[in-house]
């Protein structure tokens, strides 16, 4: 684990940036060379999510790899602020590509459709956790603080997770584990501190 921990320290930020960036490369290259499938819009609005879905849960990740000694703390902000660019990329997909800014219907379906309203709660509570992101804010707020409000980072994943199994209508695998994954993060923040201990060597 000391040497997994050593090897992370070598990677600068903006790596992570960089890679995180890949899976959006990938689907403008595929909406403009082809290659999405039978429904390109759809292939973007639900590989935007997905991505933002991911990120989001490798972020919440970190604290529990932490318990156990595996210290990748300097990467949470990068992951959490790429879930954000993609939960946001993902929004704009939904907004002009599918609705072609209907503005009447997305009102509607703001009211009527569960996985919308979800998707949205999601949203909205990432907005403040990406506004905070930077050290300033935390000096500004005072850790305490800025610790309560990142909480809501639970909410955007549990509401990520549940939008994304309603979205599917179908529960299938990768539904099921991305549902697993969601509640099992949350539910070890409930675990306290001594409850994973690191190991003694590795």
């Amino acid at each position: 684990m000391n040497w997994l921990n050593a090897q992370a320290r070598r990677v600068p930020t903006w790596v992570v940036y960089l890679a995180g960036l890949i899976p959006l490369g990938l689907l403008i290259w595929g909406a403009v060379f082809g290659g999405l499938g039978p429904d390109p819009v759809k292939a973007i609005e639900r590989g935007l999510g997905e991505r933002g879905l991911q990120f989001l849960l490798a972020s919440l990740a970190i604290t529990p790899l932490r318990r156990v000694g595996l210290n990748l703390l300097r990467f949470r902000r990068a992951l959490g602020l790429l879930s954000f660019i993609y939960v946001t990329l993902h929004l704009v997909a939904w907004v002009w590509l599918d609705m072609g800014l209907r503005w009447g219907e997305m009102l509607a379906d703001l009211t009527k459709r569960p996985f919308v309203i979800l998707g949205m709660v999601g949203f909205l509570v990432m907005i403040p956790l990406a506004a905070t992101s930077w050290n300033g804010a935390i000096r500004r707020m005072g850790a305490a603080a800025w610790n309560r409000l990142h909480k809501l980072a639970y909410v955007a994943i549990l509401a990520g997770a549940v939008h994304l199994a309603l979205l599917s209508k179908v529960w299938t695998t990768e539904v099921l584990i991305y549902l697993v994954l969601a509640l099992g993060l949350l539910a070890l923040r409930l675990v306290p501190r001594g409850g994973l201990r690191r190991p003694a060597s590795v």
